[in-house]
């Protein structure tokens, strides 16, 4: 089953300790059960239950330790198979717990990345000591916008430096180990990327930014007064540390579609549970016709996030300086997976209605924490920015590449710590028809028509000079584009995983609509031209009249996990 049962565990995994780190994961909360779970949550409780289990079980120490730092511990290695499974687990029981694996992940980044040696073989025994890492990139006035950094580090007489400037929005802030810190260097602008140890008297840890989600978290401003750096605190600087900065986040992308999977796969069997065994009008719920459409789309757009993110993963790990089309299926997990949560819950919802806001359900916590993910490490738009610059060569300078396969076994995916930069606009991709090669599918061939429709579009009638310095335009243009890649590799997915042809057909039925929503938008929001009026109005098609595959979807697929799971009180 794709979903993640964790009474019913059984994920393939390329070794027994990877297995062992996500079973003791699950019973550390399956013990701890959903009341005290919330109670923790509503009364924002510090988690250092969490915190020890991960220190006595040496889960991050494992998962977050590159094998060239493991010494003594051959399990240790960074792995994107496990970690992406790890991501969904840790969100199943609870975002709070996601988040502190999440910014631990972000911190550690830049210190992978760089070229301090002895900061790397420090950080390997931080981790073995239980630590957690915080990434200090953001600042209260400027965000993300790493051109207006004012951390600062000024030179002294002696070689030191002394950093002074805050951070703002910064995840673990309170108790991090160590806090990768990006800055300027005073005089020069040149950038640099330097660690701080939150113990340390000249680090100030000025509040805790209260959040509606992630309550438990500790969300930081720090500042530092005079704090003393020396060499062995600097990780990188100049063009290692902006790339440093950015590739982190390249990473960080793709852990929160991950995410938002393990908040529905958690929300979708408490929904199901609920109105399979609720009667209204002499009916249970789930008769209702309106009821099974809700949970079958909630379950095919599900289904598809997942396929969608794993066959992303195996790409990462396939990635080299010569194959670099991580780059675009990273922001697609971030931008659209996270999305695609945000409409699975607003679906389950439908059903699950007053049920949902009560305090006592997981769903409470889904529905205030499923909207945060998509606004993290970049919004929407900024990552459609970053999409739109593939689409010439995806449609119209094809390259063949070795077929990558699944790529669930055991290995150090280290290309990621020294990932080549820029260039994104030269990163080829094999012609986006061999996909559909042997399928018949006839809601897939629906799809397909609409997608070369789309490419007609860019030759015959493409943006005009004024449309293209329209960003809303170009960014909701943007929006056909993603849902064609998306449905690219989920394709590929369900060729690799045989997904049930009913499945597939429900999961290319949304795919359609969403795009023939997304072309009206177009006609409706935006100036076109004629001819891309015109375009635009035969992208507009209604999916294959359905031939008991809704049906059997529904009954064998969905209904058929009603109290499959349910979390230990």
């Amino acid at each position: 089953m794709m979903l993640l049962n964790p009474k019913k565990y059984s994920r393939e995994h390329a070794d027994s300790r990877s297995r062992e780190l996500v079973e003791k994961t699950i019973a550390f909360f399956e013990q701890k059960g959903l009341r005290r779970i919330k109670e923790d949550d509503q009364s924002m409780v510090w988690y250092e239950d969490f915190l020890t289990f991960i220190r006595e079980e040496q889960i991050f120490a494992d998962l977050l330790t590159p094998a060239a730092y493991g010494e003594g511990a051959p399990g240790r290695r960074w792995d994107m198979w496990r970690l992406s499974e790890f991501n969904e687990v840790l969100a199943f029981y609870g975002l709070c717990y996601w988040y502190a694996w999440q910014v631990t992940i972000l911190g550690l980044g830049p210190i992978w990345m760089g070229d301090n040696e002895a900061a790397k073989k420090k950080t390997a025994e931080l981790l073995a000591a239980g630590g957690i890492f915080a990434f200090g990139l953001s600042e209260k006035t400027h965000g993300a916008d790493l051109y207006s950094s004012e951390m600062t580090l000024t030179p002294q007489a002696d070689g030191t430096f002394r950093a002074n400037g805050s951070k703002y929005y910064i995840g673990n802030g309170n108790c991090a180990a160590l806090v990768s810190t990006f800055a300027k260097i005073a005089g020069t602008g040149e950038y640099v990327f330097f660690v701080v140890d939150p113990q340390v008297p000249q680090y100030e840890c000025v509040k805790k930014i209260d959040t509606s989600g992630v309550r438990q978290a500790y969300v930081a401003e720090y500042a530092l007064h005079d704090y003393p750096i020396t060499a062995v605190d600097i990780l990188s600087r100049g063009e290692l540390a902006w790339n440093s900065s950015l590739n982190t986040i390249n990473i960080g992308k793709f852990e929160l579609g991950c995410a938002s999977i393990g908040i529905c796969t958690h929300a979708f069997y408490e929904a199901l549970n609920h109105a399979s065994g609720r009667n209204l009008y002499g009916r249970f719920v789930t008769d209702f016709p309106h009821v099974q459409r809700l949970f079958t789309e909630a379950y095919a757009r599900l289904t598809a996030m997942k396929l969608f993110a794993m066959r992303a993963a195996d790409y990462m790990r396939a990635a080299s300086d010569d194959d670099r089309r991580y780059l675009l299926f990273n922001p697609i997990v971030k931008m659209k997976v996270t999305g695609q949560g945000e409409k699975v819950i607003a679906l389950l919802h439908e059903v699950i209605a007053a049920k949902g806001y009560e305090q006592d359900t997981y769903f409470e916590m889904a529905l205030r924490d499923i909207g945060m993910l998509p606004k993290l490490e970049g919004t929407e738009h900024v990552n459609m920015a970053l999409i739109i610059k593939f689409v010439r060569n995806y449609f119209f300078e094809p390259l063949d590449y070795p077929e990558i396969p699944r790529r669930s076994e055991a290995g150090d995916d280290s290309y990621l710590f020294h990932q080549k930069t820029g260039g994104l606009a030269g990163i080829s991709f094999p012609h986006y028809r061999q996909v559909y090669k042997d399928v018949e599918a006839a809601n897939v061939l629906i799809f397909l028509e609409q997608i070369e429709l789309f490419r007609r579009l860019l030759i015959e009638a493409p943006p005009t000079a004024e449309q293209t310095k329209n960003i809303d335009y170009m960014l909701a243009a943007g929006q056909l584009f993603t849902l064609i890649v998306y449905g690219q590799l989920i394709l590929e997915n369900i060729k690799i995983y045989g997904t049930d042809a009913d499945l597939l057909e429900q999961i290319c039925a949304f795919l359609i609509r969403d795009f023939s929503a997304f072309a009206l938008q177009m006609i409706l929001a935006y100036e076109n031209t004629p001819e891309q009026e015109s375009l635009y109005s035969t992208m507009i098609k209604k999916p294959g009249k359905d031939t008991g595959g809704f049906g059997r979807v529904w009954s064998e697929q969905v209904f058929s996990l009603r109290d499959q799971y349910r979390m230990n009180d």
